[in-house]
């Protein structure tokens, strides 16, 4: 019995002094690396509290600067600015260079609207001079060019084709019928062109413009061209033209033109883009910031445009 006992303790002994070497081998392997394990170790990593605000810092900035990326996008560059509010009943036809609001009653563009740039004015591209029907409207509805045949009236353009001097597609597209009116020659060749040549050269000189430009009629039943019975085109009785410039001083400027001959300055048929809205109905550079609109739409001062 006692030698069974003793040869337990000895059993016990020897357990404990194993455990205590284990023991000591593991400290001095730890001691080794200068440090316990780490959660690196691990495939984790955690980091200090200068780290952590060193990442917190760059994420700020990097959402920062995607949230000015995403206002910017909202409301710059002003896409179509010159482009004015919608209408309910609108038919909108997107050109490669300009936009046209299209009226099936008149038979004419109820607007024509296109941001110009020097780069356009520039081009290489020469005059098509082929009037034709646009493709994008069907047979019923489609003025053809040779509506206007024996009329007494040119294929007054809206956006002139020299604005698309850039472009081959542009420039033929400016002679489809849905860009054209019935204008009065001398007008057409004359003081409408004069407006035309002069926002050329205001674009090269102050940069981009952004032009919008149509018919107004006057009377609810205006004359009307055309020798097919279901193909009436209304004649317009004056011509509206507004013009903004931004530049490091947003300004503009309106034009009203009567159908007929034009004698007389430019400045003699300018207005307000206010007075333009009030006759036409039309919302202009809706986009603006309200102050900005409101500012450079009631201001008339020719001489700033060098008229």
């Amino acid at each position: 019995m006692k030698g069974k006992k003793k040869q337990l303790s000895i059993l016990l002994s020897c357990l404990v002094i194993i455990g205590f070497v284990a023991g000591m081998n593991q400290l001095w392997s730890c001691k080794g690396n200068d440090k316990l394990p780490s959660e690196a170790s691990k495939g984790f990593y955690s980091m200090t509290s200068a780290e952590k605000n060193e990442q917190f810092a760059a994420e700020e900035a990097e959402l920062t600067a995607e949230e000015h990326w995403d206002d910017k996008e909202i409301v710059a560059p002003y896409e179509n600015l010159e482009q004015p509010a919608e209408i309910s009943g609108d038919i909108l036809i997107f050109k490669s260079q300009f936009i046209i609001s299209y009226n099936l009653k008149t038979r004419c563009p109820d607007y024509v609207c296109w941001a110009l740039t020097k780069e356009r004015a520039q081009g290489g591209v020469p005059r098509s001079n082929e009037f034709r029907g646009d493709p994008v409207m069907n047979d019923a509805s489609r003025v053809e060019s040779f509506d206007y045949n024996g009329s007494g009236y040119d294929r007054g353009h809206m956006c002139p084709a020299a604005d698309n001097k850039n472009s081959q597609k542009a420039m033929e597209e400016s002679f489809y019928m849905t860009n054209i009116c019935p204008q009065d020659h001398n007008l057409n060749i004359g003081a409408w062109n004069d407006l035309e040549i002069q926002c050329r050269e205001w674009a090269r000189n102050y940069g981009t413009l952004y032009i919008c430009c149509g018919p107004i009629f006057d009377g609810k039943q205006p004359k009307t061209i055309g020798s097919r019975h279901h193909m009436k085109i209304a004649v317009p009785d004056r011509f509206f033209k507004v013009i903004l410039a931004l530049g490091h001083t947003p300004k503009a400027i309106g034009f009203i033109y009567p159908n007929k001959p034009c004698n007389g300055d430019m400045r003699d048929y300018s207005v307000s883009v206010d007075e333009v809205e009030r006759i036409t109905g039309y919302d202009f550079f809706p986009q603006l910031d309200d102050k900005i609109e409101r500012e450079v739409e009631k201001k008339f001062n020719p001489a700033s445009w060098g008229i």
